[in-house]
C-alpha cells in the first residue's frame, strides 16, 4: 500500500508520536532521555523546528512542533536515526528502535483551540498512562515540557516556544501567576475528566482542525508530486537555508562561487563551511561534498571529523 502523504508547508503544526520497535523501552533509562532531549535540541538547530509540548514515555514520545521552514521529514529523518545510533551504541544494541513510520497529524494553529487540545493531551498522558498517582502534581513528572512552561524562562531550552500555548489559554504574560494559571487550568481539567483510560485522544485521523483547515490542507496534497512521498519540493527550505549559509560565508571570505572550485578539496575554508552546513543543516555529508566541490563522501568525512576533534579541544 502506498504510503499516507506527508503534507509539508512553512509554519505547519504536527501532533508527532513516535513507538519503539514492536511496542518495545526507547528509554531504558534518564541517560537515554537526557539523550533524546539533548538530540531533540540539535534537531531543532538544524531544522529550525520549534516545540510546543513534548513528553517521554517508557515505550513512546509525544512532540507536538512547528516547522517554519516546512521540513518535517528531513528533520525527523535526523532526530529518530541519530537518537536510534545513539541509543545502540550507548547499550551495545543493533537493530530498529522505532517502529515503522511516526505518526504526525497536522494541527490547525490559527485559533480554535486546537493547538491547546493536543499540547493539553501531550502534557496529561503521564497521568493517562498512570505514571501519576492521584496525589501528585502534574509537575512532578520530569519528563514533560509542562516543568519547562512552569519554570522561568532562563531555566527552559532555547527550542522551546511557549507564546502560542499560553496565548490559546487565554494567558498573555509569561509571568509567575501566568505559570500558575496553566498548572491550574491542568490540574482542574485532570479531575473534571474522571478516570484517564477513558480519555479520548486528538482524533485518529489525519489531522486536528476545522473543516475550513481540512479543505485547505486537502488542496496541498492535491498538488503534491507522486503518491508515496511529497516530491522533490520536502528539500526546497533545507536547499535555500543551506545557499544562504554558503553565500554568507562566501561574502565574508571574499570568494567567489567560481573559487569553490579552483581552491583545493580539502581546503580549510570549505571544511569550515562544510561542518556549518552539517550543524545547521540536514544536508547529508554527500549532498555537502558535491555542493562545495570536495571530491568523496568519504572524503569529507575524514575532514569533518579532524575539524571537530581540533575545535573540540580548543573550546
Amino acid at each position: 500500500m502506498p504510503r499516507p502523504l506527508r503534507i509539508e508547508y512553512p509554519g505547519a503544526i504536527y501532533h508527532i508520536l513516535s513507538r519503539g520497535n514492536r511496542r518495545q523501552a526507547i528509554f531504558l533509562d534518564d541517560g537515554d532521555r537526557h539523550d533524546f532531549l539533548k538530540t531533540l535540541g540539535e534537531a531543532c538547530q538544524k531544522a529550525r523546528f520549534e516545540v510546543h509540548a513534548y513528553c517521554l514515555m517508557h515505550n513512546h514520545f509525544h512532540l507536538v512542533a512547528e516547522t517554519p521552514d516546512g521540513n518535517l521529514v528531513a528533520g525527523m529523518r535526523w532526530l529518530l536515526s541519530t537518537y536510534s545510533n545513539r541509543f545502540n551504541h550507548r547499550h551495545q544494541l543493533c537493530g530498529h528502535v522505532f517502529s515503522g513510520r511516526y505518526k504526525a497529524l497536522l494541527v490547525e494553529g490559527d485559533g480554535g483551540g486546537y493547538l491547546r487540545t493536543v499540547c493539553d493531551y501531550t502534557h496529561l498522558n503521564p497521568v493517562r498512562a498512570g505514571l501519576l498517582k492521584r496525589e501528585n502534581r502534574l509537575l512532578e513528572y520530569p519528563w514533560s515540557s509542562l516543568g519547562c512552561y512552569l519554570s522561568e524562562m532562563k531555566h527552559r531550552p532555547k527550542w522551546l516556544r511557549v507564546d502560542r500555548l499560553l496565548g490559546e489559554h487565554g494567558i498573555l504574560k509569561d509571568t509567575a501567576a501566568g505559570r500558575r494559571e496553566l498548572e491550574n487550568r491542568l490540574e482542574t481539567r485532570r479531575e473534571q475528566e474522571g478516570d484517564p483510560r477513558q480519555w479520548k485522544g486528538p482524533g485518529r485521523g489525519w489531522y486536528v482542525g476545522s473543516q475550513t483547515f481540512r479543505r485547505k490542507l486537502l488542496k496541498r496534497a492535491q498538488e503534491k508530486v507522486g503518491s508515496n512521498h511529497p516530491g522533490a519540493t520536502r528539500k526546497e527550505a533545507v536547499h535555500e537555508r543551506a545557499e544562504a549559509i554558503i553565500a554568507k560565508e562566501l561574502r565574508r571570505k571574499r570568494w567567489s562561487e567560481g573559487e569553490l572550485a579552483k581552491h583545493p578539496k580539502t581546503d580549510a575554508v570549505k571544511v569550515a563551511i562544510a561542518a556549518r552546513l552539517r550543524r545547521e543543516t540536514t544536508m547529508t555529508v554527500e549532498e555537502i561534498a558535491r555542493r562545495l566541490r570536495m571530491g568523496t563522501r568519504n572524503t569529507l568525512s575524514a575532514k569533518l571529523k579532524q575539524w571537530k576533534r581540533t575545535h573540540e579541544s580548543i573550546n
